[in-house]
């Protein structure tokens, strides 16, 4: 299906000033601790600012992480709207083949409802636990995890819950999380390719693992924004935005939330509620902000550790933006605005070519991991350097002993390639001992360094934004026509 492009507008025309998005973009780029990736502002329902820093792009899919929660959500909906699903079931009606072995009375009691809101009754994460105990199964892996508390009554960030309400959507429709979506909510938005991580049961794990466009999110997020209504069309249920979004469990004082201003307030089915309005959120910054009051969606993707830092500068900047009219001779700050967003680009790593006489030197040196190996990609076993014929560069890993080649031009800027995987690559010398080269990973938030020293032939290998499972370089892409055999943290 071919997507209708979202309705655009300068910001003026919809009460956006420009000279706040500038203010937010200056922040972000000035935060050494925040590597922006994708910027999406709706406001009144049109896109008044879109940008991807280079080299990113519009149209490639990007890990969402947990966001991948409230598109699960918004699935169990339509299965509740068609009858399929009920959300004060419980859940082990869903599984009845299971009903001999779960004996624990809070377990039996929990409801569907319940582990939509993370209020299973468990005081912790029980991931590793449900798929140690059943790897067949994790849903009744997690069943047999007896809850702490009676469920309802607590909160804990618990990615089995996502993935029990997502296995009992696949299995009262018979189709995967994306084949269902697919008809109901991806081809009516206009979302284009989207692609979900499946565990070894060949389900699409629900709380974690979907890999979409930026447009994706702020359609989803439009979509809320609108109770569920688009073009004039009826998707989601009438009220069922209101429902996603309200506070069905307090969060404040947990432990994952501690004193983060925007992850106190309270957890609805599948989204957060903020201090303005609610949002989907994924790790490192894969945010989808609905804005009621302001009539306003932002959705972004991100590479950082510091989320609520993020968050704090959304509020700093682009709230003060949303003005209550129409504003009137800002042509020229539009203008200049759209030309920023058009040349936005991450900085390469830094570095220049090597001096010529010591291109010899490089060319085809090899390294091992220094100290013996490396902590952060704990198989990478050796890497090597070579020159090209076209004034560029290799960078060869070898890594469970695969090759792992990604081509740099030093000092130009970042190289992209699509094999082995999406990624594009920077690099250079800064003195002509030592080689410095960055690995975007494109489909992903992540990004390695490597570091190669000429003196003593060794390499280092650090992530700037650590994936959260442990996945081999050639996996860390969007899950194209593969079933990846294990769970995914959030």
């Amino acid at each position: 299906m071919t997507a209708h492009p979202l309705p655009t507008a300068e910001p003026a025309a919809q009460g956006v000033d420009a000279s706040g998005v500038h203010a937010f973009l200056d922040a972000l780029e000035a935060d050494p601790d925040i590597e922006p990736h994708s910027l999406m502002i709706l406001r009144h329902g049109r896109l008044v600012a879109a940008g991807w820093w280079a080299p990113y792009t519009a149209r490639r899919p990007h890990l969402l992480y947990s966001l991948s929660k409230s598109f699960t959500a918004t699935a169990a909906a339509l299965a509740e709207a068609e009858g399929l699903l009920d959300f004060d079931a419980p859940v082990l009606s869903y599984f009845p083949e299971f009903e001999a072995d779960i004996t624990d009375a809070r377990s039996r009691a929990m409801l569907v409802r319940h582990v939509a809101s993370m209020a299973s009754g468990h005081e912790d994460e029980t991931l590793d636990a449900a798929y140690a105990t059943d790897p067949v199964e994790p849903v009744r892996g997690f069943l047999l995890q007896p809850p702490q508390r009676d469920p309802g009554t607590v909160f804990a960030y618990n990615q089995p819950c996502t993935y029990t309400l997502g296995a009992i959507v696949q299995r009262v429709t018979g189709q995967t999380l994306t084949e269902y979506l697919r008809p109901r909510l991806f081809d009516p938005l206009g979302i284009g390719e989207t692609l979900w991580q499946r565990d070894r049961t060949g389900r699409e794990i629900g709380f974690s693992g979907l890999h979409a466009a930026t447009d994706a999110v702020a359609r989803l997020g439009q979509l809320y924004l609108d109770d569920g209504v688009w073009r004039g069309e009826r998707l989601l249920p009438g009220g069922w935005a209101a429902r996603a979004a309200h506070p069905h469990i307090p969060t404040a004082g947990t432990p994952l939330v501690g004193d983060r201003q925007d992850s106190i307030r309270g957890y609805g089915y599948q989204f957060w509620v903020s201090r303005h309005g609610f949002r989907g959120d994924g790790a490192y910054g894969q945010y989808c902000l609905v804005l009621p009051e302001h009539d306003a969606v932002v959705a972004v993707t991100t590479a950082t550790e510091r989320t609520q830092e993020y968050l704090d500068l959304v509020w700093r900047h682009l709230l003060p933006a949303f003005r209550p009219a129409p504003l009137t001779g800002r042509e020229a700050a539009d203008t200049a605005l759209r030309e920023r967003l058009e040349r936005l680009a991450l900085p390469p790593a830094d570095g220049g070519p090597v001096p010529p006489e010591r291109t010899g030197d490089w060319s085809g040196a090899a390294f091992t991991p220094q100290g013996g190996g490396c902590d952060d990609q704990p198989k990478l076993t050796a890497a090597e350097v070579t020159a090209d014929d076209g004034g560029g560069w290799t960078l060869t890993l070898t890594e469970d002993g695969e090759r792992f080649d990604a081509r740099f031009l030093a000092g130009q800027g970042w190289t992209t390639a699509e094999e082995p995987v999406p990624a594009a690559a920077s690099g250079g010398w800064n003195d002509d001992g030592t080689l410095t080269v960055d690995l975007a990973f494109l489909e992903t938030p992540h990004r390695l360094r490597v570091t190669c020293s000429l003196t003593d032939r060794t390499f280092t290998a650090r992530w700037l934004t650590r994936p959260l499972h442990a996945w081999p370089l050639r996996r860390l892409r969007a899950p194209r026509g593969s079933v990846h055999g294990g769970p995914e943290r959030p």
